[in-house]
Order: C-alpha cells, then structure tokens, then sequence
C-alpha cells in the first residue's frame, strides 16, 4: 500500500512539475504587443503629471519598456512595467517598419526626459503615447 502512495505523490510531483515548466516557457515568450501597450499608458502618466518628477519618472518606464534591461537608456533604479513581457518592445520587435517606429518615440521619450520645462516634458510625453498607439494599431507581433 506505501509503495502506491508513494508512486502517485511521484506522479503529482512530476505533473506539477512540468505544468510549472510550460508556465515559464509561456512567460517567457516575448510580448511586444504588451510592452508596446505599457510603455504608452507610462506615457500617457507622463503626459498627465503634475510636476517635472513625474514626468520623468513616468518616461522612465517608458525608456525600459521599449528599450529592455539589455537595451541602451534602460534605468534599473526605475521601475520597469515590462518586466516580465519579454526584453523590451525594440529589440522583441520583428517588423523593422515598427521597430523604426518604436526608436522614433524612444528618441521622443529621451527628448522629454532632458527637458527642463515641465510644459514641454509633458508635450513630448504626450507625442511619445501618440507615436506608441500608432504602432499598436498595426497589430505588432
């Protein structure tokens, strides 16, 4: 009777086991429609703050999601929204009219971050969300 116990809690084991393993294969497979997704709506933050931080802070995230934590830009002190989406929307990107899109509202995004104005952070947080959901509407992926 011990030996049948112990070969079904071998068996749960194993099955648990390999359901946890396709889990991480999943995850793991880039999203750039997601990171896509999360870098505009940071923008959108951006374009809605209050005060020069929250501009910049909100456009960090951005930068991470579109650039990943290998990528050129990417603060790891900074949140990054895109963390478990795959290693950021430019290099996850196949399509290179998307991807040219996607450097062009990272140059935006970089653009308001150097600014000291907060009027015209928040106008180039606001470019940067138009440019992001226009890549979306292709369908990325």
């Amino acid at each position: 009777m011990k030996s049948i116990q112990q070969v079904m809690k071998i068996g749960v084991l194993a099955a648990g086991a390999l359901m946890l393993a396709q889990g991480v294969a999943l995850a793991a497979e880039p999203q750039p429609a997601k990171e896509i997704e999360a870098a505009a709506k940071h923008a959108g933050f951006a374009a809605g703050a209050g005060d020069i931080d929250g501009v910049r802070t909100h456009l960090h995230h951005t930068v991470n999601c579109l650039v990943g934590p290998e990528g050129e830009g990417f603060a790891p002190k900074e949140l990054n929204p895109c963390k478990a989406l795959g290693n950021g929307a430019i290099p996850d990107t196949q399509d290179d009219v998307a991807k040219s899109a996607l450097e062009a509202a990272l140059e935006k995004a970089q653009s308001g971050l150097a600014d000291e104005n907060l009027e015209t952070a928040k106008m180039s947080a606001m470019q940067t969300e138009a440019m992001l959901r226009a890549v979306q509407l292709d369908k990325v992926e």
